[in-house]
């Protein structure tokens, strides 16, 4: 079988590649996992987040955002002491600071999902990549929506980060078309 040349480079790549990597995610705390991870992943490579993936889960409290929202100073220092995880200090505390946006959008949109996926007109975006190379560093809608995360608060959620996410929760289909993720991606309804 065919696959994205990027998901050939480890096993955990490959099973990410596989199972979740564009698949359409409306699960408000998947949603928030990823955002909080594809943060994380600033500056650094996807496979080092992958890795760290259940060393987050467990330092983030598999993501649940009231009690993220609620991390105090001592928590704060124990997750810059947590090897597990990138223990970056302001990467740490854009997840806190992300967490209390998450929550104030959740309440004011009724869920997360539907704001987020109101960036898309709440379908994913198909795109017919031929190669690796012809994939964007980030879109008009992942520009968007930067721009309105970071002035509801949010760190950490620039064009590029903001289109990673969207490749992540399925709000764009960038596997190429010689893969055979994308024909089922495509033909999959939300």
């Amino acid at each position: 079988m065919t696959k994205c040349r990027w998901a050939l480079a480890s096993a955990n790549e490959e099973r990410y590649h596989d199972l979740e990597w564009g698949v359409p995610l409306h699960d408000d705390r998947k949603l928030f996992e990823f955002l909080i991870l594809e943060g994380a992943q600033a500056g650094l490579s996807w496979r080092t987040i992958l890795d760290k993936r259940e060393a987050y889960r467990r330092a983030f409290d598999d993501f649940d955002a009231e009690k993220i929202a609620a991390y105090d100073a001592v928590k704060l220092e124990a997750l810059l002491n947590d090897s597990g995880i990138v223990r970056n200090r302001l990467k740490i505390q854009a997840a806190v600071i992300n967490a209390r946006a998450f929550l104030q959008v959740r309440e004011q949109f009724g869920g997360f999902a539907a704001y987020i996926w109101g960036f898309v007109d709440g379908n994913p975006i198909q795109h017919q990549w031929r190669t690796h190379a012809e994939l964007p560093a980030f879109s008009a809608e992942s520009e968007r929506m930067s721009k309105d995360l970071r002035q509801r608060g949010f760190k950490f959620v620039g064009k590029t980060i903001c289109y990673a996410y969207m490749q992540a929760v399925g709000m764009v289909n960038d596997h190429t078309i010689d893969c055979y993720r994308h024909s089922q991606l495509t033909n999959l309804h939300p």
